[in-house]
């Protein structure tokens, strides 16, 4: 076990969230969707996350108001600048926004991250959440230099689980009672990736 010395000390093992001086890039799906930086204009899906039982039940969004929708957006644009999170929006053929994916819970010490991320109705069937999953995890692995990455879901959740183990990330264990859900306690599966692990096909 580390000293609590070494532990104060120690340098981070990949640079600090190093995607902060650079515009933040856009990606192709292989469904045609995009994931690219939320713009002011896509508060209105923001909000509208809030109403969707599905993205309520298991994200816990915040209700909000359009001008608080176009603040949190400008926040997540502040998050990438000033290298706390990285955060897109999926946007369908005509650009309009029907989901959120992102990184956050950023450790530079460990080069450690967890994922976020929710769909709304239009843009779920296409298989798109595991191939974003796919493009983001590319991302701050090869150009991010992060070292392991997380997603965590209710074990009562078959769908984000589902999304996870397509995308490479293997089922590591079950944290017990680890989230609180609108109905209560929710056991959690916990699946992650490393930067070493064999390309997903």
């Amino acid at each position: 076990m580390d000293s609590e010395n070494t532990l104060v000390t120690r340098a981070p093992i990949a640079p600090p969230a190093p995607w902060g001086g650079a515009p933040q890039p856009v990606f192709g799906l292989p469904c045609g969707m995009v994931l690219r930086p939320w713009r002011e204009a896509d508060a209105p899906v923001r909000a509208a996350a809030y109403e969707d039982p599905d993205v309520r039940h298991w994200n816990q969004p915040e209700p909000m108001t359009l001008d608080e929708a176009v603040a949190r957006i400008a926040r997540w644009n502040r998050q990438w600048t000033e290298e706390e999170a990285a955060i897109w929006a999926v946007a369908d053929e005509a650009d309009r926004a029907v989901g959120l994916i992102g990184l956050a819970e950023f450790d530079p010490r460990d080069a450690a991250a967890e994922f976020l991320y929710w769909l709304l109705p239009r843009g779920r069937g296409r298989g798109v959440m595991a191939q974003a999953v796919t493009a983001v995890s590319r991302w701050a692995f090869e150009e991010a230099g992060l070292h392991r990455l997380r997603i965590c879901h209710s074990v009562a959740n078959p769908a984000s689980c589902a999304v996870a183990v397509k995308a490479g990330f293997p089922l590591e264990g079950t944290m017990r009672g680890a989230l609180l859900h609108e109905d209560g306690w929710h056991d959690e599966h916990l699946h992650a990736r490393l930067a070493t692990d064999e390309p997903k096909p």
